[in-house]
């Protein structure tokens, strides 16, 4: 009877546990599109940004800590009670942020004197955010922040141009969270209302049947080519990841459906899941959502958002134009069939369940780019077209239920969780480096490693920013490094718009690089391959997206500078280039090819890339290239013909 009465209670206790997390994942989402609405002001309500980021934070916190344990449990493990520390914490970080957000406008001003008052919360909620950081991303970024923070303690220790001025505890704690260029600055202000925006968007869009709809119209797209399985992963994790703002929730999501495919049609678990990893990927550099980094970008750049899509859209498309010449060839070169004609849906069929998907995206566009909303506005104003057409009409039979958003709702306050500590992470390295003068020292010294070499401090870059991304999510990538290296290639003369798509995608490159590549170890899970494998198989088919950052900066022409004319034909140039390198790679153009045939092509494709003004030789090396790629293709036509002539009828 006692363990019958105990076990009631013990369910009680974790049922309204479960209802306190939920409703402080539904309060964190709602409290967010509250904001992004203007709300507040619309109503009379005058509150300071930091105030409003302070009341986020007095939620997030607890709901770190009551729904994440601070050590993991294995993933087929009962769930774990929540210990009694994690409800101090939680009861520690709500009060905190709270008392935050009601004596800011006073506290503040006082950043110079650091009064205990203000010193006490602020030492409480960096080290509550610092073990909710390692609780959600873990510990590769953590033990980087504990660093940048010992850092501001003794950067005045260090020696030369990297030395900083000296700081004691209690002023750089103070300052990290009463600032508001540190833990409530602008990593936190994107993160809370446009990087959450953009979250609820995906997930209303995925609860909708968006993801199955966006794969379905993409086996009628190119399911009828050869190796059609692998367009389809390509053009279906384009589609999602570029709202996901997660790479591995892409190759997850869309990666279920796509590696099996891949595998079914004669492609080798690696090279499958390569694919579903590159294509994952290349979803966080493809406008107009770019994994949320494109906001982010334009804050720091203090830019229209639109300046920044128009920019990185060239290079976007020329990264899937490489991954579709690849993951063609390889089919050719293996001889991998089209889907077979069955498994294709009808696209009438699709079109009739799914008509109205594209709608969003429409207004999505049309609100950003036509009207000149903001960017949490137009993203809010899309989730309406979304829950009136899925309301209305429902995919296959499904129409959206208030259930479902109330779903969605909560599903959005989980999974901003990690955002939202990489945010504050974000903003204790950016204010450690500020306060202390640390950061312009670190850019000097990678602008001297480079020896005022353009391209030497770009290669030495491309290295930083793989390095530091590694086992980071893109969020953190981008900022990290917009801090850190992005200065000092603006320092050399770099445009600054080309400095950050630089960062970003070599950024984006770790996690596709091993020893630490994070896209490919994601993908390997789901085909049971070797992970490292699979990472040097995705830097194969990923190959240029290692070099097409050192192509715009090179050539402006590619970030949509200059007239239509010269803009068309570097692109152009450029695919063309992409084909004589994709089959020098795989070692197929249209037959099989030898390694002297393979070096010629890559030397015309590497004509096809160069800058005119780069090699002044008299005649333009993309001629030079378009000559010799051309004739071996001609070469390889008459050998095939000769071939066929000379086989018996």
């Amino acid at each position: 009877m006692n363990e019958t009465i105990s076990t009631d209670a013990s369910t009680n206790k974790n049922a309204a546990t479960n209802g306190i997390i939920a409703i402080l994942a539904v309060v964190l989402t709602v409290t967010a599109i509250i904001w992004a609405a203007d709300l507040p002001r619309q109503v009379g309500l005058l509150l300071y940004t930091e105030q409003f980021l302070s009341g986020m934070l007095a939620i997030a916190v607890p709901l770190v800590f009551l729904s994440i344990r601070a050590k993991r449990a294995p993933k087929d493990s009962p769930a774990q009670p929540i210990p009694w520390y994690d409800f101090i914490f939680a009861g520690l970080g709500a009060f905190c942020a709270i008392y935050m957000a009601v004596r800011y406008p006073e506290l503040a001003e006082l950043v110079a004197t650091a009064p205990v008052d203000g010193l006490v919360p602020a030492v409480i909620m960096v080290f509550l955010l610092i073990e909710g950081l390692r609780r959600t991303v873990g510990t590769a970024l953590t033990v980087l922040v504990i660093i940048f923070m010992c850092i501001g303690l003794f950067g005045h220790l260090l020696p030369g141009k990297l030395s900083g001025r000296q700081m004691a505890w209690q002023d750089l704690f103070y300052y990290l969270a009463w600032d508001p260029t540190s833990i409530l600055g602008v990593p936190m202000k994107i993160v809370t209302s446009i990087v959450m925006a953009f979250v609820f968007f995906g997930q209303v869009l995925t609860k909708s049947g968006g993801s199955t709809f966006f794969t379905e119209i993409s086996m009628v797209l190119v399911g009828r080519f050869r190796g059609g399985q692998a367009k389809i992963a390509v053009t279906a994790s384009g589609f999602f990841g570029s709202i996901s703002g997660s790479v591995v929730s892409n190759v997850v999501t869309t990666g279920v459906v796509t590696i099996p495919m891949m595998r079914n049609a004669g492609y080798r678990g690696v090279q499958a899941g390569a694919i579903e990893a590159v294509a994952s990927t290349g979803g966080q550099l493809m406008p107009p959502i770019m994994g949320a980094a494109a906001f982010l970008m334009a804050e720091f750049l203090e830019i229209p958002y639109k300046e920044v899509v128009i920019a990185a859209l060239i290079p976007a498309i020329l990264y899937y134009v490489a991954l579709f010449v690849l993951a063609d060839l390889e089919a050719a070169r293996t001889n991998i069939q089209p889907l077979d004609a069955k498994d294709i849906p009808k696209l009438k069929d699709v079109l009739k369940s799914g008509w109205y998907f594209p709608l969003p995206f429409a207004v999505l566009i049309s609100a950003l780019f036509v009207y000149n909303y903001s960017p949490e506005m137009s993203a809010l104003m899309s989730v309406l077209s979304i829950l009136a057409t899925s309301m209305l009409f429902g995919y296959k039979g499904k129409r959206l239920t208030f259930r479902d958003l109330l779903d969605s709702v909560r599903q959005t306050g989980h999974a901003v969780l990690d955002i939202i500590m990489i945010a504050a992470a974000a903003g204790i390295v950016i204010g450690t480096l500020n306060v202390t003068g640390v950061g312009f020292g670190m850019s000097l010294m990678l602008v001297e490693l480079g020896g005022n070499n353009m391209f030497l401090l770009l290669v030495i870059s491309g290295f930083v920013c793989i390095l530091l991304g590694m086992g980071m999510p893109t969020v953190a990538v981008y900022l990290m490094l917009a801090t850190l290296v992005a200065p000092a290639l603006i320092e050399v003369g770099i445009k600054p718009i080309a400095a950050h798509l630089f960062i970003l995608y070599f950024g984006m490159m770790s996690m596709i690089t091993p020893p630490v590549a994070i896209a490919a170890f994601a993908a390997a899970s789901l085909t049971g391959k070797d992970p490292m494998a699979t990472g040097f198989a995705a830097m194969r088919f990923g190959w240029f997206a290692y070099l097409v950052p050192f192509l715009f900066v090179a050539v402006p022409e590619l970030l949509m500078e200059g007239d239509a004319i010269s803009i068309a034909l570097v692109t152009s140039k450029t695919m063309l280039g992409i084909w004589f390198v994709s089959a020098a790679v795989m070692g197929y153009l249209i037959r099989h090819i030898n390694w002297l045939m393979r070096a010629l092509l890559a030397l015309a494709g590497a004509g096809m890339f160069i800058p005119d003004q780069l090699l002044e030789i008299g005649i333009p090396p993309a001629l030079i290239g378009l000559l010799l790629g051309g004739g071996i293709f001609v070469l390889e036509k008459l050998r095939i013909k000769q071939a066929a002539q000379g086989s018996p009828g």
